[in-house]
């Protein structure tokens, strides 16, 4: 392990042309769990698969879903089909609440097309029973997934995607409020953190990266600089700005035409973003617009959970854990261990029997030890899905750290 060393990570605003298309993909999730619940119809059934897309004053909304009756109509020949109109509403929610009233992408004059269509039964009939009956549900796919928590920062993430979210969380919030020039910021923007590393820990900030849409087409690089300043400054707390520190605020000058208007989007393209910044590995799956029997999103936030559980046990000051899926079995193919040598007391072997004992990793199990069968995920979709405050509606669920006492006690009796 270096003990020496700069590291970088990035990450988008709500308005970035991808994560509006995450938003949306994750509105239409929470609208089908939120029907499911209003019409009684049992939310373990509920089965999406979205994908948007995103481009001048244009929406496209594609899948594979398994909806409640409230979401259906009768055609002319009176068979039941998709009706898209609570679709289309929760997609225009979406892009007002992120702020896009432009010309070129306007929540209310965009033209927004629904070609959702049912799940396809041979996919189904895979999840709705696991083929080595060992649980409820098959997983729905193959893949591998990662959670990872280190101990740089109170909410147990890397600190260069932990500062770059929170940067751009503390504008977004500024400019709704419409506090004084920051409130003439655009919803689109990028953010990017260079900390260096002494001793294997956070030492300062060696360059500062920000690209902000802004609204004012007179403003120019040094305008923007002393727009945004303060809000980078407290975003980045006690973590020193180095004195030669490079600060770079949308250096390539004017940026007046953003979001999906300057640049298509696509949901899942952010994944990176979506989770440790780069620091830990990402099996390569996306989470936004899935319903949490697929495991690229439920194992992901189960592995997340595993691990912050492990480092705030303080068995480790770093955890990364694998776990991996075979499509229509309900139990992991495998599960790994790595604690990078800082291991206190325990080994690899050791946390992956307690792992095991401690937490049921089929989908079935995820989901009921998470209760992830609700409408929480739009929040999800901006800032990242780690190192966030779980919430009194259930939402991040799998940033507790509950599983202290239950993993001691595991490791104890093994």
């Amino acid at each position: 392990m270096r003990e020496n060393y700069l590291f970088t990570s990035e990450s988008v605003a709500e308005g970035h042309p991808d994560k509006v298309c995450d938003r949306i993909s994750d509105e239409i999730v929470d609208l089908v769990y939120r029907e499911a619940g209003k019409s009684g119809t049992d939310p373990w059934s509920v089965r999406i698969a979205c994908e948007t897309l995103a481009t001048t004053n244009r929406v496209v909304i594609a899948g594979e879903v398994r909806l409640p009756a409230s979401l259906m109509k009768k055609d002319k020949d009176g068979q039941d089909v998709i009706n898209p109109s609570k679709f289309k509403s929760a997609a225009r929610k979406a892009i007002r609440d992120i702020g896009y009233a432009q010309d070129g992408f306007h929540w209310k004059n965009a033209k927004i097309d629904v070609l959702l269509h049912s799940q396809s039964a041979d996919i189904a009939q895979g999840v709705d029973s696991a083929a080595d009956k060992q649980g409820d549900e098959g997983a729905g796919d193959q893949g591998i997934m990662f959670g990872y928590a280190c101990k740089e920062t109170p909410d147990l993430m890397p600190a260069p995607i932990y500062y770059s979210h929170k940067i751009l969380q503390l504008l977004a919030a500024a400019r709704k409020k419409g506090e004084g020039d920051v409130g003439k910021l655009g919803p689109d923007a990028k953010s990017q953190v260079t900390v260096r590393y002494h001793g294997g820990k956070p030492a300062c900030v060696e360059s500062i990266v920000l690209s902000t849409q802004h609204l004012d087409g007179s403003w120019d690089s040094d305008k923007v600089r002393s727009v945004v300043e303060p809000y980078i400054k407290e975003a980045l707390g006690d973590l020193p700005v180095a004195e030669d520190c490079k600060w770079y605020i949308n250096p390539t000058g004017k940026f007046v035409i953003g979001g999906p208007d300057g640049d298509a989007g696509l949901t899942g393209r952010k994944i990176i973003v979506d989770t440790y910044g780069g620091a830990a590995p990402h099996g390569g799956g996306a989470f936004s617009g899935k319903d949490t029997t697929k495991v690229d999103r439920s194992a992901a936030y189960a592995a997340r959970y595993l691990a912050k559980n492990v480092v705030a046990a303080g068995l480790a000051e770093r955890c990364t854990i694998q776990i991996a899926y075979a499509i229509g079995i309900a139990q992991p193919v495998s599960i790994y261990v790595d604690l990078h040598g800082t291991g206190n007391g325990v080994s690899e072997e050791q946390v992956e029997r307690a792992i095991r004992a401690v937490m049921d990793l089929s989908p079935s199990g995820i989901r009921r030890h998470l209760d992830l069968n609700k409408p929480i995920y739009a929040k999800t979709a901006a800032y990242g899905h780690f190192g966030r405050k779980p919430g009194r509606d259930g939402s991040f669920s799998w940033e507790k750290i509950d599983l202290v006492k239950p993993l001691k006690e595991a490791l104890k009796a093994a």
